[in-house]
């Protein structure tokens, strides 16, 4: 099959290229710059001036929305807030504007989401599908990011929706970034420590969007989470015996967090006790990392 790509140089697009193509599949990025990545075809694409190289959704056959500027990496100014947004919501216009008009051959259309459409800090309840929106920028961008895709949706393509969890990779996100000063003897519990984080292994994740493509009875909002969520405290325990290292510095004051990161600290003073029973009740999509320590032992092979 043929499928079309968004953010395929991502973090998540990068491992998901790699196992469509271990599996066989010819996989396309749409990128703003035309450049060869090994046997990935690049289509160009410019969201700002409404252009898109209608090549790339006349041949695919799956379309995956990953598309969008990173939440964490840098401070939310009311610019950066825009450019969140925008680069997630005008980016999926683009596509559905032009899916109206040209002959497609779409199957299936998956988009990334986020479980921060509950808001940053929904406490120990537990967290379904059903659950409502939360009220704080996180979920305001989440919220528009999947009603962007609704037009995909009402043009009769199936479509799929994955409010994706802290995702588990050696390779960026937010694991190095705990994980460096635990490897230096600096590991601590940020806040309160009791935060829940509902995190998956980032092959995981991407075999379920791989499931969730090729599966003809997936469709609507799934939460792309594992099994267990687990507190802040007991999260960096964990990761500091896998990486044999101590863990007895005082935890970090929130203060301290939102002098440094102001309104994006609430990223990681809150947490989301989210559960995956949709998924795995209506689905026969099966984890291989279910357990937080087995899934920190194969991203760090120890």
């Amino acid at each position: 099959m043929n499928i079309l790509i968004t953010g395929g140089t991502g973090l998540v697009g990068t491992r998901l290229t790699e196992l469509l193509t271990e599996q066989g599949h010819s996989v396309w990025h749409l990128s703003r710059k035309a450049q060869q990545r090994g046997n990935v075809k690049t289509f160009v694409w410019d969201i700002d001036k409404g252009f898109i190289d209608e090549e790339a959704l006349l041949g695919a056959d799956y379309i995956i929305h990953l598309a969008g500027a990173g939440i964490a990496d840098e401070r939310w100014t009311p610019e950066r807030k825009k450019e969140i947004i925008d680069s997630r919501t005008k980016s999926l216009g683009l596509i559905s504007q032009k899916l109206k008009t040209l002959p497609h051959k779409i199957q299936g259309f998956v988009s990334a989401s986020g479980i921060g459409f509950y808001g940053t800090d929904t406490g120990s309840t537990i967290i379904t599908e059903e659950s409502p929106a939360g009220n704080d920028f996180v979920a305001e961008c989440c919220i528009l990011w999947e009603k962007a895709s609704e037009p995909i949706s009402e043009l009769g393509i199936r479509s799929t929706k994955l409010r994706i969890g802290i995702v588990l990779t050696d390779k960026g996100g937010a694991l190095p970034k705990m994980a460096t000063p635990t490897k230096f003897g600096f590991g601590a519990p940020l806040g309160t420590g009791e935060q829940f984080l509902s995190w998956i292994h980032i092959d995981d994740l991407c075999r379920l969007f791989i499931h969730a493509l090729f599966t003809p009875s997936i469709q609507g909002v799934f939460n792309a989470v594992a099994d267990n969520p687990i507190n802040n405290r007991t999260f960096n325990q964990v990761l500091a015996r896998v990486l044999n290292r101590p863990l007895w510095l005082p935890n970090v004051p929130s203060f301290v967090l939102k002098a440094v990161f102001g309104e994006m600290a609430s990223i990681v003073l809150g947490g989301n006790y989210v559960s995956n029973k949709k998924l795995k009740n209506e689905t026969s999509f099966q984890f291989q990392f279910n357990d937080l320590e087995t899934a920190l032992r194969d991203i760090f092979k120890k």
